[in-house]
């Protein structure tokens, strides 16, 4: 039974805590403040002080809760080390906004200024983590809490472009709320040109919203909760699961933990690969060319479509630089094919050529499904897909736009073609001098998208797979669905037509609504438009500024829906029907 000393000492941990993440928050704040806005050097002096007593302030509150949490043993020793990371990272940030230095990046601020930035961030994370088990002690639907973290990420996005150190000439509300939700919902559709528009600060603002975006805020506090607290309550195993869809509750940190490492690896690999193949005529200093290279890394894996250069790809400096396209390319698909099956694919390949090869015959009777059924099907689909596309653009735009490329070129070109569509957004092409028919097979990638549990939109791989494995076998007359030796549910079935059924309403219903608010557009470039705002793809035909702010705020909404899910956000809003043990007689219904 606890002491009396005991409950002391927890009521000022959680004292300190709170203090901790408000604190954060305010010193966040003044940070944005300092940055966001054009302050005189008074001003910018002040907010430098304030930040660095708060910093102080903060790092002794972190240690004093450090030891209180030893002592009344709500830390185990083996995650002791972990509470010191917290105030060594707050006073190494207060050391640093002592005495910052100059501009040493060549990107507009200090190497102080962004690690002291990074901590604070940081430290906020970590402090929100902790009270996030509060939100998984409370009766909320998953799917509320999922949705909800997005419209805040992006309302919250908004007011930092609203900044005037974001921009280069200012922007309206409408335009601040339709950039921040195509970041967070990795889209792509812009109504300012990144490169102009914004300045090095609005293009980072959108660069986190990317991130956070495409992984999701409750895959970071989670990550965070768990690597500072080691432990996860059984309410949050729960509550986490249902946002994962990760069926086993005890492996619901490991799905994360790999989400997170699986991001960094690839995009440090990715990054490495973009920075070699950016022409470095292009950049004034090492910092410039790094942040670009940072910048498309994370737009692309996050199947963003974002860029630092107007034009895009089709830059005339980058438009036929074909080992770049194809490193951003290669970012994509691994983005879009989903962490689950990236990690399951791992695990294959090293089954395959380290354990099997290593095993005392080399053979085996019997051969485990180390590449399970849905990363089978996966892989399958966008393999297909990916070679279908190919080849019909090559022939499609053997004269059209591939006219200005030669022999390999031609096929790297085509290749990255049906490779965007795919949720990215990036182009390498003029959009608007492809043929009609070209356009029509871009909006079927579109409408299909990436994979499930990936960064990219759509209705996903797989639920295009079913339907379409459900066509042939109705076709061939067969009752059920088979492939790979396996029978498909009839749970899989229906919410495979679910989310057709429901995407083609949300598309149907905002073409109609985009063409009352902007009848002078014709069929084709609106529709294009929603297709590419529900598949958080990003791809237009030029139109995106033209819109009236009633068309904008529809692709708002449409780039939300296509993010959270249709299917999600109804399940959010309606509460389930408890079972019900009985059943009525069948009925069969004339359908042709």
């Amino acid at each position: 039974m606890p002491t009396k000393r005991q409950h002391r000492d927890q009521y000022w941990v959680s004292r300190s805590d709170s203090f901790l993440l408000w604190g954060s928050l305010i010193a966040l704040s003044v940070l944005i403040y300092d940055m966001g806005f054009f302050l005189a050097i008074l001003a910018d002096h002040v907010a430098d002080n304030v930040v660095a007593a708060l910093l102080y302030l903060l790092a002794i509150v972190a240690v004093i809760r450090t030891r209180l949490s030893v002592r009344c043993q709500l830390t185990d020793k083996a995650h002791f080390w972990r509470e010191w990371l917290i105030p060594v990272t707050l006073f190494v940030a207060a050391v640093l906004r002592t005495g910052h230095g100059n501009h040493l990046l060549g990107i507009g601020y200090s190497l102080g200024e962004v690690l002291i930035l990074a901590s604070v961030i940081l430290v906020f994370f970590v402090e929100l983590s902790r009270k996030s088990f509060t939100v998984f002690r409370r009766q909320l639907n998953p799917a509320l809490v999922f949705m909800l973290s997005f419209a805040i990420m992006i309302l919250l996005g908004a007011s930092l472009l609203l900044l005037p150190a974001a921009t280069t000439a200012g922007i309206s509300p409408i335009d601040a709320l339709f950039t921040s939700t195509s970041a967070v919902c990795v889209t792509g559709l812009s109504v300012l040109d990144t490169q102009f528009g914004f300045t090095r600060f609005g293009q980072t603002v959108i660069l986190l919203l990317i991130q956070i975006g495409g992984l999701g805020i409750m895959t970071f506090t989670s990550v965070f909760a768990y690597f500072f607290t080691g432990k996860f309550t059984y309410d949050s195993q729960i509550f986490l699961s249902s946002i994962n869809q990760e069926e086993r509750f005890s492996q619901i940190f490991h799905t994360l933990y790999r989400v997170v490492l699986i991001t960094v690896f690839l995009e440090v690999a990715g990054f490495v690969a973009i920075w070699l193949t950016l022409p470095s005529e292009l950049f004034a200093n090492w910092g410039d060319r790094s942040y670009t290279a940072l910048f498309h890394t994370v737009s692309a894996f996050c199947n963003a479509g974002f860029s630092t250069f107007s034009s895009g790809l089709f830059d005339p400096a980058l438009r036929f630089n074909y080992p770049l396209h194809l490193s951003i390319a290669l970012l994509i698909i691994m983005g879009g094919i989903g962490f689950t099956i990236l990690y399951n694919g791992y695990e294959y390949l090293r089954y395959r050529f380290w354990l099997l090869p290593r095993s005392t015959s080399g053979r085996s009777s019997h051969r485990p499904w180390v590449l399970n059924f849905n990363s089978r099907l996966v892989l399958l689909t966008t393999s297909i897909l990916l070679m279908v596309g190919t080849l019909a653009f090559l022939m499609s735009e053997w004269n059209g736009v591939l006219a200005g490329h030669q022999g390999l070129g031609k096929v790297v070109e085509a290749f990255f073609l049906s490779v965007t569509p795919r949720t990215a957004g990036f182009n390498t092409i003029d959009m608007g001098a492809l043929t009609p028919g070209t356009l029509i097979l871009i909006i079927l990638l579109m409408w299909i998208g990436a994979s499930p549990g990936s960064t990219g939109g759509g209705i996903k791989t797989s639920t295009f797979a079913l339907a379409t494995l459900n066509i042939w076998g109705t076709i061939r007359g067969k009752n059920r669905i088979e492939i790979f030796r396996r029978e498909i549910s009839n749970s899989s079935l229906r919410l495979s037509y679910t989310v057709i059924s429901l995407s083609l309403i949300v598309i149907g219903f905002s073409i109609f609504l985009l063409m009352l608010a902007n009848p002078e557009i014709g069929l084709l470039p609106l529709g294009f438009e929603v297709f590419s705002a529900f598949s958080t793809v990003g791809l237009s035909l030029g139109i995106t500024s033209l819109l009236s702010p009633v068309g904008k705020l529809i692709l708002i909404g449409c780039m939300f829906i296509g993010r959270v899910g249709a299917f999600t956000l109804l399940i959010s809003l309606f509460k389930q029907v408890p079972y019900a043990p009985y059943r009525y007689p069948k009925e069969t219904v004339s359908v042709s």
